[in-house]
């Protein structure tokens, strides 16, 4: 299969106007992702032995805390950095009886067990300071039972003011419910009694959410992962989100939680990315599919069959075609997360098929997104295994090889402008070798894989190519790879390997 993969830089693939453009600064970040109970827990809070946390590492359960907190975040900032992170998102951090925080009952506080407002400060200072990013949750979707305007109407009943805020089939209000007992009075997420849906129909909700939106971004934040932003249905409400977004901050980023597609949230007036969850859906089918079943997976609903080389890059290929280009680069591409089993549980601990994927998702258009621990081999099934606490208190028990790896890929993006804004074309989808070419302003990346176990030699046409005659170098062991007459030299890749050349298409080859 040898054939363009993806784009040009065709007018028609380029947004119009100035406003709907992505933040500039998103296509050339590396995020990382934090789960804020689990990542880290300060000295500070070590050393007051105020709460009664659970142990460190302890088994991850729905309900208990492990005390990880924002002071705990800075004190690994140099940790980040030196994996080659530009970014990062966290989990809800507002005040919150649970665990996850996504049951929110003042969205003008940091949870004091995070550290307070003043710890926010602390680690925006800190993160800005580093020229880094920071990008929170933005639960608005639903509340948790502890929400003020909720516990009043639970008070108040009918008589409250805040009765139009949700939306409510009768009284008193049965919060304490089980979603077995099927009983619960009001609209709630997925049913849950502890998840009442707010109203966003009602003028006066939306104002609140709008102002939550503006505070924190003058606060200094950098952006909001909007959680389940396809369950308001409220007509114009994320096209004013965004407004009052970009009108605090035109620099601010605004990515969807979108599990699919995302169609409809990517034209100019919603979202600048979406989390692209269907890159580690393809990658998971095609380097581990000899762990997966005959019949294949499913994550969050969605199938994941395994995929031949051809199956794979045609699903690529349609992937990328989805938006246009400016928010292919904008999007999130995720391996995992809190929402899913880790990868290395669902590659069945294949180690090489994670170092492939990894690779892919360094070398694919759009933002990488590391869920923390992954680099280190973090495992676990779904909620709550995939929420483990990070191992900082037992590095024996780190993959080492696979985090000198993943500095290896982070650095390669990051040092090559080509795997961050250049084109893609397909040069090889065949058996069990994916290849494929990165162009940007006369730069190019060569990406060869081999999800096989064999090694192989793989001969490739410079498809899309305007030179006859360049050399790249290998970004590993700096050998040369030769173009001559629009074919490279043979390019040999081990079993479960990936070898990445860079260089110019404008350079003759070497003698």
């Amino acid at each position: 299969m040898e054939k363009a993969m993806l784009v040009t830089d065709d007018v028609s693939t380029s947004l119009a106007f100035s406003s709907q453009q992505p933040p500039n600064w998103v296509q050339d970040a590396v995020f990382y992702q934090i789960f804020p109970d689990r990542f880290r827990r300060s000295e500070g809070s070590l050393a007051r032995k105020e709460h009664a946390f659970q142990p460190w590492g302890s088994p991850p359960s729905r309900t208990g805390f492990q005390g990880g907190d924002l002071d705990g975040i800075r004190e690994k900032l140099d940790y980040l950095q030196e994996l080659g992170v530009t970014a990062l998102y966290l989990n809800p951090v507002f005040a919150s009886a649970a665990n996850h925080r996504y049951h929110t009952y003042d969205y003008y506080t940091v949870d004091p067990l995070l550290g307070g407002n003043d710890a926010l400060r602390r680690l925006l200072d800190d993160v800005h300071t580093r020229g880094m990013r920071i990008v929170l949750d933005a639960v608005f979707n639903h509340v948790g039972r502890g929400f003020w305007a909720f516990h009043h109407v639970c008070e108040s009943m009918e008589q409250s003011p805040y009765r139009d805020w949700f939306r409510i089939r009768g009284y008193p209000l049965r919060p304490y419910t089980t979603p077995e007992a099927g009983n619960c009075n009001y609209e709630a997420w997925w049913g849950l009694p502890e998840l009442p849906k707010l109203n966003v129909d009602n003028p006066v909700v939306q104002g609140y959410l709008l102002d939550v939106a503006r505070h924190w971004i003058d606060f200094g934040i950098d952006g909001w992962r909007l959680d389940v932003p396809e369950e308001i249905g409220t007509p114009g409400f994320w096209e004013r989100f965004r407004s009052v977004v970009k009108g605090a901050s035109n620099d601010a980023y605004i990515v969807g939680e979108l599990w699919g597609t995302g169609r409809g949230w990517l034209d100019g007036d919603r979202c600048d990315g979406i989390t692209n969850y269907e890159l580690g859906r393809l990658a998971l089918g095609f380097f581990a599919r000899d762990s997966l079943p005959a019949e294949g997976i499913s994550i969050s609903g969605y199938a994941v069959p395994g995929l031949e080389a051809a199956a794979f890059a045609g699903r690529v290929e349609k992937m990328l075609k989805t938006h246009a280009w400016e928010y292919a680069l904008a999007s999130l591409n995720y391996l995992d997360s809190h929402d899913m089993p880790r990868i290395h549980h669902l590659a069945g601990g294949d180690a090489g098929a994670v170092r492939l994927m990894l690779a892919f998702q360094m070398t694919m258009p759009g933002a990488p997104i590391i869920y923390y621990g992954t680099e280190v081999g973090i495992t676990g099934a779904g909620d709550p295994a995939c929420r483990k606490a990070f191992p900082w208190h037992q590095p024996e028990t780190w993959d080492h090889d696979l985090l000198s790896h993943v500095r290896w890929l982070v650095q390669l993006r990051r040092e090559h402008e080509v795997l961050r804004r250049g084109y893609c074309i397909h040069l090889r989808a065949r058996d069990a070798v994916f290849a494929f070419k990165r162009t940007w302003h006369g730069k190019i990346a060569l990406v060869v894989f081999n999800a096989g176990r064999s090694d192989t030699r793989v001969q490739l046409t410079n498809v899309g190519g305007t030179v006859e005659h360049f050399t790249l170098t290998d970004a590993r062991d700096s050998s040369a790879l030769r173009c001559i007459d629009g074919r490279f030299e043979p390019v040999h890749v081990p079993g479960r390997d990936v070898r990445i050349f860079t260089g110019r298409e404008d350079r003759p080859p070497s003698a």
